[in-house]
C-alpha cells in the first residue's frame, strides 16, 4: 500500500533560521515553504519538515540519511562546505574521511546538523 508513496520525514530545530541555511545553502535541498508549524523541505520528490521546539535532545543514532551514487565525493564537498564528519569508537575501519565500511560492503559517513540531529551518507553495493 505505502511501497509507492513518497516518505515525509520530520526533524526537530531550535532555530528556523539556522536550519534553513544548513538544508537550504549547505546540503542543498530545495525550500518549500515555512509557517508558524513547520519549515518544509524537499530531496528528490520526498518531504522533509523541520518542525521547532525549545527544547529538545538529539537523539543518539542517524535520524536522516541520504544514499549517494559516491561517497568520497560526496564527503568532500560536504567538507569543503564546513560540515565535520563524526568518528565513532566502534568502527575501527574508518578511512580518513570518516567513511565506515560495515561488513556488508556498505560504506557509511556521519555528520550533524546545527541541533545535533545525527545525519548521514551512504553508499550501497
Amino acid at each position: 500500500m505505502l511501497n509507492s508513496s513518497r516518505i515525509v520525514a520530520f526533524l526537530l530545530t531550535t532555530d528556523y533560521a539556522r536550519a534553513r541555511s544548513f538544508y537550504v545553502d549547505t546540503l542543498g535541498l530545495e525550500f518549500v515553504s515555512q509557517d508558524q508549524f513547520a519549515l518544509a523541505l524537499r530531496a528528490n520528490g520526498n518531504m522533509i519538515r523541520v518542525v521547532r521546539s525549545e527544547k529538545f535532545s538529539p537523539a543518539q543514532y542517524t535520524v536522516l540519511g541520504w544514499e549517494v551514487l559516491n561517497i568520497e565525493s560526496a564527503v568532500r564537498d560536504l567538507i569543503n562546505k564546513g560540515i565535520s564528519f563524526e568518528k565513532f569508537p566502534w568502527a575501527k575501519d574508518e578511512r580518513e574521511l570518516g567513511i565506515w565500511t560495515a561488513p556488508s560492503g556498505d560504506q557509511v559517513a556521519w555528520f550533524k546538523d546545527p541541533d545535533g540531529n545525527i545525519l548521514s551518507l551512504s553508499q550501497h553495493k
